[in-house]
C-alpha cells in the first residue's frame, strides 16, 4: 500500500531533520483535500509551497501522482548501518509494493526488511544508542498516521501515539529518554515531546500557525523550528520545555529547515529572502547572519558535518541537482558528484565525518550511494535493476 497523500506531504517536514528535502514535480491540480489539512507542494527548482485548503487561496493540489523516489538514507549513530524506506525492493522474499522500512550495513550488504504489515511505514529515526528506530506508520485500525518504535532488527514493535490525524517523529533526545514529534491532533501542526515509551506527552507549541522541522540543539537546551504560513515562514527558537519562543529571522519571505551545528550555537538554514533559496548560517547567541551561497539557482538540503566545520548541500547551479561541500569559514564550494545526468538528494554524513550517503537518480535509476568527502570512493549501495534481475531496487 502506498503512503497517503497527506503522509507524502509530510516528507517536507521530516526531511529537514538533516537539512534535507524531497523535490518532485507533476502534482495534479485538484481541490479535494480535506478542509483543515496543511498541504505541502514541492517545486522542481527547490523549496516547497504550503497551502491550506478551504481558505480562499489558490486551489489545493494533491500528491496522489507523486511517490518517494527512495528514502533519505539515515546512518545509525554507531556508523554501522543505514536505514531507509522504499515501496519496492526486489531481492527480498515476499516482496510487494508496500512502503516499508529497510536497513543495510554501511557497505550495502546484509539488506533486510524491518516492517511487513500491510500499511505504509516510513520516516525512520535512529535512537542515540543505535538499538531502536522510531518511525511513522498507518498500521492501525483507524488508518491514522502514528508514531511507532521498534528494535533495530525489526522486533518488539510498539505504538507510541493514538490520535485522529497525523503524528510523525522528529528526533530522540541525546539520552534516548524522550522523542520530539509533530502532530496536527489539535488542528494546526505543532511540536510535541513524549517519553520514549509514549507516556507524558507535552505540547511545546500551540499558536495559530503551523510549526514544523523541530530539531533539538546537541546540548539539549533549545529547540529550533520553522513556523508561519506559506511565503512567510520563519525560524524560531524555544527552550527545551517550550518556553521563551523567539523569532530569529523576521524575514518577509521563507526561512526554513533549521539544522544545528555541533556547538549548539550555530544554525544553518535555507532562506528565500533574496528571491532564490540559498544557505545561511546564524549565530544564535549574537543573532549574526552569514550568507554561505550566492548563485542564480537554488541551493538546498543543507547538513552539517559532525565536527561543525563543513556543510554538505544539494545545488541546482549546474542545471541538474548535485552534491556540494564547503567549509563554513569560507573558501571554495566543491562539487563532489559529477554525473551531469544525475539528480542527487538527501545528503547524510557518516558519524565519523568521512563519508556522505545520498540518494541519486543516474542512468534512469535511483539508488543510495556513499562518497568520500574528497569526492573519491563513490559506491552504489543499492541496485535498481531494470533487466528483471534479482537485485535490490528502490523505486
Amino acid at each position: 500500500m502506498p503512503l497517503r497523500p497527506q503522509a507524502i506531504a509530510l516528507l517536507s517536514a521530516l526531511a529537514v531533520l538533516g537539512g534535507l528535502a524531497l523535490f518532485a514535480a507533476g502534482c495534479s491540480s485538484k481541490g479535494d483535500e480535506p478542509r483543515g489539512r496543511l498541504v505541502f507542494f514541492f517545486r522542481s527548482t527547490g523549496g516547497y509551497d504550503i497551502r491550506a485548503p478551504g481558505t480562499g487561496r489558490e486551489p489545493a493540489q494533491t500528491m496522489t501522482d507523486v511517490l518517494p523516489w527512495d528514502a533519505a538514507p539515515v546512518w545509525s549513530p554507531d556508523g554501522t548501518r543505514i536505514a531507509f524506506y522504499a515501496d519496492r525492493v526486489f531481492n527480498l522474499p515476499n516482496r510487494d509494493d508496500n512502503v516499508d522500512i529497510y536497513v543495510m550495513d554501511a557497505d550495502g550488504s546484509n539488506l533486510r526488511r524491518l516492517t511487513s504489515d500491510p500499511a505504509p511505514d516510513a520516516f525512520p529515526v535512529w535512537s542515540p544508542d543505535s538499538t531502536s528506530i522510531a518511525f511513522y506508520s498507518e498500521a492501525n485500525d483507524e488508518g491514522d498516521g502514528e508514531v511507532y518504535v521498534m528494535d533495530a532488527d525489526g522486533s518488539n514493535v510498539r505504538r507510541l501515539t493514538s490520535t485522529t490525524g497525523l503524528d510523525f517523529p522528529y528526533e530522540w533526545s541525546a539520552d534516548g529518554s524522550r522523542l520530539l514529534f509533530g502532530s496536527n491532533r489539535n488542528g494546526n501542526f505543532d511540536v510535541y515531546e513524549m517519553d520514549a515509551d509514549g507516556r507524558n506527552k507535552d505540547r511545546l507549541t500551540g499558536d495559530d500557525k503551523d510549526d514544523f522541522a523541530a530539531t533539538r540543539s546537541p546540548d539539549g537546551s533549545r529547540i529550533a523550528y520553522q513556523s508561519g504560513d506559506r511565503g512567510d515562514m520563519d525560524i524560531f527558537l524555544m527552550d527545551a520545555n517550550g518556553d521563551n519562543k523567539v523569532n530569529m529571522t523576521l524575514s518577509p519571505l521563507d526561512d526554513t529547515r533549521p539544522v544545528w551545528a555541533a556547538d549548539s550555537r550555530r544554525l544553518a538554514f535555507i532562506s528565500e529572502r533574496d528571491g532564490n533559496p540559498e544557505i545561511y548560517i546564524m549565530d544564535t547567541v549574537l543573532s549574526y547572519l552569514t550568507r554561505v551561497t550566492l548563485v542564480a539557482r537554488p541551493d538546498n538540503q543543507v547538513t552539517w558535518s559532525p565536527g561543525g566545520v563543513q556543510l554538505a548541500f544539494i545545488s541546482s547551479r549546474d542545471f541538474n541537482q548535485v552534491l556540494y561541500l564547503t567549509n563554513v569559514d569560507g573558501g571554495a564550494q566543491n562539487r563532489l558528484t559529477h554525473d551531469d545526468d544525475a539528480w542527487d538528494s538527501f545528503p547524510a554524513w557518516s558519524p565519523d565525518g568521512t563519508q556522505i550517503a545520498f540518494s541519486s537518480h543516474r542512468d534512469g535509476r535511483r539508488d543510495v550511494y556513499v562518497i568520500d568527502t574528497d569526492g573519491s570512493g563513490l559506491v552504489r549501495l543499492t541496485n535498481d535493476s531494470r533487466d528483471g534481475g534479482e537485485v535490490a531496487a528502490i523505486r
